[in-house]
């Protein structure tokens, strides 16, 4: 075989050296938040009685700060649109109770992942479930449900308190800056679905970008409290660095854009969940 030519040899070098440094520089860009499109929330009217051609509104969420804005055509110094859109659905169309507090706002900082400890049974108790949560929740003397999204089992995004909100514990931890996503079930004794750890994935990738918060923050609710949540058949996922390379991998792929969808279309997602067709 003959041996490589000196001058090759470094030529080469040099340029794998150029291509990882440009690499890390565009990880470093999606983590900030450069490379994710600005998540929108469209609302087409309250769930109950909304018509199809209610009115439609797009609101920009910085930081958990709500703007409304209109729309406009991206520049040449945007990025190609974002790979994966969530929809989230409105607490009007699982049929939420109107809050009974105050709020305490925060800067979100961290990546939290809960489970509800509530072993479901069929993904269309899923709706009922969340209901029951927060009146639970309430009881217990917090405004409004703990979490700031949730996922059920066949990947169904779930609007909770708003992202500016601190989140809510049983446990003797200050949830202060930690962006609460919760996956409804009992992990301790189920296991996570496909469809719901993808959900959760994309949602944390949302969180990532829009708030400007490193994957490499994720945790489960047991490490900053004495508690099995997120169940030990989830934990082991998050433990391993396997829920943070996924997004990561989700980031570098165009990451994920968030709406929150409700009136007709999104009280018809829920009515269908309930009665098992999707």
């Amino acid at each position: 075989m003959t041996a490589p030519d000196p001058g090759r040899r470094r030529f080469l070098g040099g340029l794998a050296a150029l291509l990882s440094v440009a690499a890390v520089a565009g990880l470093a860009r999606i983590w900030s938040g450069t490379d994710a499109a600005p998540p929108t929330t469209t609302r087409a009217g309250r769930a109950a009685g909304a018509s199809a051609g209610g009115t439609t509104t797009t609101r920009a969420v910085i930081r958990g700060r709500t703007t409304t804005t209109s729309t406009s055509p991206p520049t040449t110094t945007q990025l190609p649109a974002v790979a994966v859109t969530v929809s989230a659905l409105c607490r009007e169309a699982w049929g939420e109770l109107p809050v009974a507090g105050e709020f305490r706002t925060h800067t979100i900082e961290r990546l939290t992942v809960h489970h509800t400890a509530a072993l479901l049974e069929t993904n269309a108790q899923a709706p009922a479930r969340l209901r029951q949560h927060q009146r639970y929740h309430i009881d217990l003397g917090w405004p409004d449900i703990a979490y700031h999204f949730v996922v059920d089992a066949n990947g169904h995004v779930y609007e909770g308190r708003p992202v500016d909100a601190v989140g809510d514990t049983g446990t003797d931890y200050d949830p202060t800056g930690h962006f609460l996503v919760c996956a409804e079930g009992n992990f301790d004794e189920q296991e996570i679905t496909a469809p719901q750890l993808e959900a959760v994935t994309n949602v944390l990738a949302w969180a990532a970008a829009t708030f400007d918060v490193h994957p490499a923050t994720i945790r489960g609710h047991r490490d900053w409290a004495s508690t099995s949540c997120p169940g030990d058949r989830f934990y082991p996922t998050i433990e391993s660095g396997d829920l943070m390379a996924a997004v990561e991998g989700r980031l570098r792929a165009g990451g994920a854009a968030l709406t929150v969808v409700c009136g007709a279309e999104a009280a018809q997602t829920v009515a269908d969940i309930e009665a098992g067709s999707t």
